[in-house]
């Protein structure tokens, strides 16, 4: 079924089509926008005697749900939404058309499809590469060093419950132009929001806590770029004698990472008008871990949006 990438939103309002199905992408513990059981070219014409059904995604009329805001115009708005309640939600509009010249009357029904789908934003965390220049690749003092430097890294973001994980170095000799040889440490590692304790910080924000992950670990890269920018000014100003293993000028580089909570995965193809978004898995995959796509099942049991296994 063709998609549309224009989905109609006027304040707060999704229309559907007649066409073909409407996705409509709710951040989880939100309420969705009203669903509106009409086309927007209907929308602005006069109805007569509109009646309005609604079926959610179990297949089940939602007059008198909790969970639903329906008004007397037929649009449609689910609270507090969450993984579980995605999927189709089917609106029949009847309406009556009238024969000017013999006031005839006769009942018109049109069916409008809304696909509406739970979504995360995805959870960032940053992968930083930076260099220092050693006296040898063999020397005792560069695996000391970079435990020492791990510690210090951990302690300026501890405060904001990030760590610093999958860490390495490597050391490698290079040649450049016109100089002798040189070794210098490659070092890899990852910042990330889950330093053990996170949740506790979670549990202050009610409604969805990626918000508050991301802008801590985006405070905590800030800092460590900071400080290795500092360590470009100590070189300059503050030695006499220059350390065995000091910071390669302008070496920091960090780029950033995405993932997805168990049960959620992004596709840009699927989900395009969400490309970045972590959308809910459908029924039929599964996404067990914080990797970044939903899996096919290979004996799709799974009828639930949302599934962490098979």
């Amino acid at each position: 079924e063709e998609q549309h990438s224009v989905d109609l939103i006027e304040k707060n309002y999704v229309y559907g089509d007649t066409k073909h199905e409407v996705n409509v992408y709710v951040k989880v513990f939100t309420n969705s926008p009203f669903l509106v059981c009409m086309d927007l070219a209907r929308s602005r014409e006069e109805v007569i005697d509109p009646k309005y059904l609604w079926i959610g995604p179990d297949g089940k009329n939602l007059e008198g749900r909790m969970y639903v805001n329906l008004t007397e115009t037929g649009k449609l708005m689910v609270m507090g939404f969450k993984e579980s309640m995605s999927g189709a939600y089917t609106c029949t509009l009847s309406h009556k058309i009238i024969e000017t010249m013999t006031q005839e009357e006769r009942e018109v029904f049109e069916a409008y499809k809304f696909m509406v789908y739970a979504y995360r934003e995805a959870d960032h965390a940053y992968q930083v590469f930076v260099r220092f220049t050693t006296r040898e690749c063999e020397l005792a003092a560069n695996s000391q060093f970079f435990e020492e430097l791990k510690k210090i890294l951990n302690n300026i973001i501890s405060d904001l419950t990030c760590h610093i994980i999958e860490s390495s170095y490597k050391c490698h000799s290079i040649k450049r132009p016109k100089q002798g040889l040189l070794h210098e440490l490659f070092v890899s590692f990852q910042v990330n929001p889950f330093a053990p304790g996170w949740e506790e910080v979670c549990h202050q924000v009610p409604y969805d806590c990626e918000d508050a992950t991301n802008m801590r670990v985006q405070e905590a890269r800030d800092r460590i770029g900071e400080f290795f920018n500092k360590q470009t000014y100590a070189l300059k100003h503050e030695f006499q004698t220059v350390p065995t293993i000091h910071y390669v000028d302008n070496s920091f580089s960090v780029t950033h990472v995405d993932s997805c909570r168990p049960g959620f995965g992004k596709n840009d193809i699927t989900h395009k008008n969400c490309a970045s978004c972590c959308v809910v898995c459908e029924p039929g995959t599964y996404s067990p871990n914080n990797e970044m796509t939903c899996q096919i099942c290979t004996r799709p049991r799974v009828k639930k949006y949302g599934a962490r296994s098979c």
